[in-house]
């Protein structure tokens, strides 16, 4: 019953224009802050890992921003999945890195985007699969109602999806070996099979094996994107892979992909996810999370 509700309040807010559900995002960021919720927690603590130039009045403004940005990716992202491919072609602003995409896509090799989470990475996503054959994984939430909501707005894209498992990177391996399109979210935690520790922005983190290998597997180009939030819509932001991130060295491949989050990350450091717990793993087993750290 909670599970309906929910889907249901969010289909709720798909009815509302993209300037009203953005600012009800706002008001609730506010709340979220000024109430010291657990994402302002985790915000704080990887910001002042990150940044630790920055000073706590500075740490503070970000972590107070971020939490705006929050609210509006909430309250926006029912429209994305509610509204057909004009609508969000609609909303696009301008896309820039235009004529690297281009490129990529009239090279019969594959091409990986990588999106980290930033901004709005559901409106990469289904903007690229109405440009090109679109071909990702996809693991369901633990809501059933949701996934299913989620998953018929990325097919109606043109996006064909492949679950998260051997079989699944069997498929996206084909895939990009044809030509084809994927995305890739780089800056989940894997489990301890899935990923090394590198440096992201000089804090140890596991890092996924993915990507590097299916750029080695595939022979696919790489390129990194974002959908920045703008007032009206979005932002397109496409940039060139560096050239370390093909190495056959896992480690020197895996570092590169973190430099290269990094990178997308400045340009928008308040659309970033700081929220989610990227260090929660660390060589000597402590919890840089926990409340009493």
């Amino acid at each position: 019953m909670k599970n309906a509700i929910l889907v249901w309040v969010l289909r709720s807010f798909a009815w509302l224009p993209l300037r009203v559900s953005r600012a009800f995002g706002r008001t609730v960021g506010r709340l979220i802050y000024a109430l010291k919720l657990t994402p302002v927690r985790v915000s704080r603590i990887n910001l002042q890992l990150c940044y630790p130039q920055l000073s706590t009045a500075e740490i503070e403004q970000r972590c107070r921003q971020r939490m705006l940005q929050l609210g509006q990716a909430f309250f926006e992202t029912p429209r994305v999945w509610s509204q057909p491919p004009q609508w969000l072609e609609s909303k696009i602003l301008s896309v820039e890195g235009l004529d690297l995409l281009q490129a990529a896509l009239d090279d019969d090799r594959g091409m990986l985007l990588i999106v980290p989470h930033q901004g709005n990475w559901e409106v990469i996503g289904l903007w690229v699969a109405t440009q090109t054959q679109m071909t990702s994984l996809y693991e369901p939430p633990k809501i059933p109602q949701l996934g299913k909501w989620i998953k018929s707005s990325r097919e109606r894209s043109g996006a064909t999806l492949v679950p998260t498992d051997v079989r699944g990177v069997a498929a996206l391996i084909k895939a990009l070996k044809r030509g084809d399109t994927s995305g890739i979210l780089p800056d989940q935690q894997p489990g301890p099979q899935g990923g090394v520790m590198v440096p992201f922005m000089g804090v140890q983190a596991r890092t996924m094996t993915l990507v590097t290998n299916l750029i080695n597997r595939a022979g696919c180009r790489a390129l990194l994107a974002t959908a920045l939030r703008e007032p009206g819509g979005w932002r397109l932001h496409f940039l060139p892979a560096s050239d370390a991130l093909y190495s056959e060295d896992q480690l020197e491949a895996v570092t590169a992909l973190n430099e290269d989050v990094a990178r997308i990350v400045a340009l928008a450091p308040d659309q970033y996810q700081w929220e989610y717990k990227r260090f929660r793993v660390q060589d000597d087993g402590r919890d840089i999370y926990a409340k009493n750290a």
